[in-house]
C-alpha cells in the first residue's frame, strides 16, 4: 500500500497551533486512506532565544511586539479564544507566558521514543494555552508528562542532561532547508507546504491532492 507521508512543524508555545493540530485531526479522521498517512511531528521555536523565566502574557506581548493597544490586543485574543472553543479547546490566553520551547520539544522527542508522543504534546498544548502553565520550568514539565503516562523519573533524568537536544535542532534545520519559517507548517508528500493553521476543509483538500500524486 501507497504510504503519504505528512511532516508537520509546531511549537508548543504557539496558540495556533494547537487549533492546527486539531483541524488537522479533524481533516484527518475524514480522509478515506488515513491508515496510508504517516505523521511526522517536528520541533519549531518561534523564538530560540527567549528567556527561560515567565515575563509578559501572550496580550502583553501583543502590545509590546506588535504595537497593538490593550483593547485591540484583547480583541485578538478574543477571536482566538472562540475560535479554539469552536473545535472544543478552552483557551484562557491571558495567563499564558511565553517562553523558551527547546527543554520542552526535547521532552516530546524523548515521549515519541516511547510511543507517548500524541499524549504529551496535548496535554503541553493544552496546560499552556488553557492552564497558564510554565513550559519553561522543570518541574512543570515532568508533572505534565506524568499527567500523560510518561514517567516522571525519566523526565526528570531527561530534563537535568541534554538528550534529544540533537534531535530538536536537526528538526530546525530541516524546517530551514524546506523553507519553514514559522507554525504550523505542514508537507504532504515531501513536496507540498501548507502553511497556517488552515481550515480543516482546506487541510483535506490537501491530503486528496497529496494522495493523488502519492499513488500516480
Amino acid at each position: 500500500m501507497p504510504v503519504l507521508t505528512v511532516d508537520i512543524w509546531f511549537d508548543l508555545v504557539c496558540p495556533w497551533c494547537h487549533i492546527g493540530e486539531r483541524r488537522w485531526a479533524a481533516a484527518l479522521a475524514g480522509f478515506e486512506h488515513a491508515d496510508a498517512v504517516q505523521v511526522r511531528w517536528h520541533s519549531f521555536e518561534l523564538d530560540p532565544h527567549g528567556s527561560r523565566e515567565a515575563g509578559a502574557t501572550i496580550p502583553q506581548r501583543m502590545q509590546q511586539d506588535l504595537g497593538l493597544s490593550a483593547e485591540q490586543a484583547a480583541e485578538g485574543v478574543a477571536s482566538l479564544t472562540r475560535l479554539a472553543a469552536g473545535l472544543g479547546l478552552t483557551y484562557r490566553l491571558e495567563q499564558a507566558r511565553p517562553v523558551n520551547s527547546f527543554d520542552a520539544h526535547r521532552l516530546l522527542h524523548a515521549a515519541a521514543a516511547h510511543d507517548l508522543g500524541d499524549r504529551v504534546r496535548e496535554r503541553l498544548m493544552r496546560a499552556y494555552t488553557g492552564e497558564g502553565a510554565h513550559l519553561a520550568d522543570h518541574a512543570t514539565l515532568v508533572a505534565l508528562a506524568a499527567d500523560a503516562g510518561f514517567p516522571a523519573e525519566d523526565a526528570q533524568a531527561l530534563l537535568q542532561g541534554d538528550d534529544h537536544a540533537d534531535a530538536v535542532r536537526a528538526d530546525h534545520d530541516q524546517a530551514r532547508r524546506h523553507g519553514v519559517t514559522g507554525v504550523p507548517s505542514f508537507i504532504l508528500a515531501g513536496q507540498r507546504r501548507i502553511a497556517g493553521a488552515q481550515p480543516t476543509q482546506v487541510l483535506g483538500q490537501e491530503l486528496h491532492r497529496a494522495w493523488r500524486v502519492t499513488t500516480r
